[in-house]
């Protein structure tokens, strides 16, 4: 079935962006700045595919999952949003990470008073 794969990536990426709009990681934190880190992402890992593709190195197959459009040749319209969608889950999970980090030193931290005995 056509679009299937593209349909996963988007409920997949809405998924996330429902945790960071929650727990403000990213775009809701810092819009313009998630925004380039994306866009950074996606440049580069497009960049790495069209080496991988100029190499003979990276093929498409074929899936009836995929929409059938292409971009580049063996660059179907799936892998730049794919590209996208992996780099806000780990710009996403890196900030998660460090809040999570941040908040195990606070409650490890001695209270003042705890510290003063």
């Amino acid at each position: 079935m056509p679009g299937i794969y593209l349909a996963a990536i988007l409920v997949s990426a809405a998924g996330v962006l429902l945790l960071d709009r929650r727990w403000r990681l990213a775009a809701w934190r810092a819009p313009r700045r998630t925004a380039l880190a994306v866009g950074i992402g996606t440049a580069f890992f497009l960049a790495w595919d069209a080496v991988g593709i100029a190499a003979g190195v990276f093929v498409k197959g074929d899936s009836a999952l995929l929409l059938g459009v292409d971009l580049a040749p063996h660059l179907p319209l799936e892998e730049p949003m794919f590209l996208a969608f992996l780099s806000y889950l780990a710009l996403v999970a890196w900030c998660g990470a460090l809040r999570l980090r941040e908040r195990r030193k606070t409650d490890a931290a001695p209270s003042p008073s705890e510290a003063a005995r």
